[in-house]
Formats: structure tokens, sequence, C-alpha cells
């Protein structure tokens, strides 16, 4: 969350700056939790990056060491890789990839070099819109593309909304018994995932709704809300008022019923996904 970020970071910010004193040669931007140092010298940036790492270090935080390098050009070293690279990918459209594999295989590419970016999350979710508007016959060997989809998902986790979007207009081409077959594999090597609780949610979303109807059972308390059981979501025990706790019912958290939900999920359920991606 933005509002924790800048509780802790804005504390070790303060430390900085009463360390190194107002700047005079060199500047230092922070944007969440991202950090970019303009200095004259590298040793200066050497010793502003070693100072940096030691207040973070006394809050239980450190440096991402793949994450840090040292650039002598001033806007490319002010773009992160996978958004350069992302321009090479911005059009993956038919003269590109004339078939959906192709395009799944380009992404997949992308993400094996640039896992869980905000590029990749980007580009899955206009490839998404694309593929709705323009596919309207049941693609060639569903099940590989399937596999390919669900690979992404599975190397970039953060990608899943999209990653789960594609695969319901996927699947939906398929009967009703290979339907479930291949959210069963689906499932099968999302939970692989360790703390995948956010995505047992989203696969709950796409396999419990209309036309797909698969029961979905999993140990996530939302999931297990939406199933219909009443589990503890927040650790409430210690709060005395019983009209505050009664207002805490998660039972009063749904509003419906996730089988009413389209079989597809539709492009404008992930939109939020795509227009902060760039922004991680």
């Amino acid at each position: 969350m933005d509002f924790l970020a800048e509780i802790v970071l804005g504390y070790i910010d303060k430390e900085i700056y009463d360390e190194l004193g107002a700047p005079s040669d060199f500047r230092i931007l922070r944007y969440r939790d991202d950090y970019r140092i303009f200095t004259k010298s590298d040793d200066r940036a050497e010793e502003i990056l070693k100072l940096i790492s030691d207040k973070l270090q006394t809050i239980g935080m450190k440096l991402g060491v793949s994450k840090t390098f040292l650039s002598r050009n001033v806007v490319d070293g002010s773009l992160k890789s996978d958004k350069l690279a992302g321009i090479d990918l911005i059009d993956l459209g038919e003269g590109n990839a004339k078939t959906i594999q192709k395009q799944l295989l380009r992404l997949h590419s992308f993400g094996q070099r640039f896992p869980n970016s905000g590029a990749l999350r980007r580009l899955l979710s206009e490839y998404y819109t694309e593929l709705v508007e323009k596919q309207t016959e049941n693609p060639d060997d569903l099940e590989v593309q399937v596999a390919i989809a669900t690979d992404i998902g599975f190397v970039s986790p953060s990608t899943f909304p999209a990653i789960a979007s594609i695969l319901s207009f996927l699947i939906s081409f398929a009967s009703g018994e290979e339907k479930i077959q291949l959210w069963n594999k689906v499932h099968k090597k999302m939970a692989r995932i360790p703390y995948n609780g956010y995505l047992e949610i989203w696969m709950q979303r796409v396999t419990h709704s209309k036309k797909a109807e698969i029961p979905f059972i999993s140990d996530e308390p939302i999931c297990k809300i939406v199933n219909g059981e009443s589990p503890d979501l927040w650790e409430n025990k210690w709060i005395l008022n019983k009209d505050l706790i009664a207002s805490l019912n998660v039972s009063k958290i749904v509003i419906g019923s996730v089988t009413d939900l389209p079989e597809v999920v539709q492009p404008e359920e992930i939109k939020l996904f795509r227009l902060h991606s760039w922004e991680s």
C-alpha cells in the first residue's frame, strides 16, 4: 500500500536527509520503494547507495541486488529495462504474430526475462482486450495455449488477473468434461505457488461462475465466505464491544453470488490492473 510505504520510507527519507544534508552534488528521487540516485561521480553514487542500504537495514529492509545498477546515461538509466523491451512488443497484432499461440509464446518469452513486471501486466491486459474482440472461433491446440498462459502466471503470479481472464476466454470454448479437466490442471499447477490466497480468489472467480460452475474448495478465508462459510477474516478476539464485533460480520462482505458472474471475464473487470501496471 502506498500509504504504508510513505509512513515507513518517509521516515527513512528524513534519516538520509539528516545525514547527507541539503543536496548539492546529488539528487535522490524515490517513488514507492524505487530509488533513483543522480550524482556527478561514481564514488559519490556508491557512498549514497551504501547510506540508503544502511538506513533500510535499521528497519529490516534491504535493497534488491538484482535490480540495483549503475548507468552513465540519464535517459537510459531512468527507464526500467522491462519498459524499454516492452516497446518492442507494444503491437501484438496479426502483423507480428498471426496466431494466439505465437502471441502467447512472445509474451511468455518476455515474462521469462521480466517476471512480475508492470510492463508484462500491461501487455497481457492489452492482449486480452484484443483477443476478446477478434477471436470468435474455437482456437486450435486449445490445451497447448492454456498451458502456455498458465505458465506465464506461474512464473509471474502478479499477472494472474490478466492470465485468469485469458484462461476464462480460452477454456470457454471447451466442452463440459474437457472444461473441467483443463481448469483442474490449471488449479493443480497454480497450487504449487506458496502463499497463493490471491490466486485462489481469482481461481474461484473463473471456475465457479455462470456456465463453468465447477466447485472450488479452498482454505483461503475469502473463498470460504463466498462458499457460504463464516471463517475469521480478521483477528478480532481482542475487541470487547459486541456492536463492533457484529459490524465485522463477514457474511456482509458478499453482496452477490459468484455463479451469477459471466463465465468469461470482461476486459473492464481487469481494467484497473492495466491502468496502474506501468507504475510498478
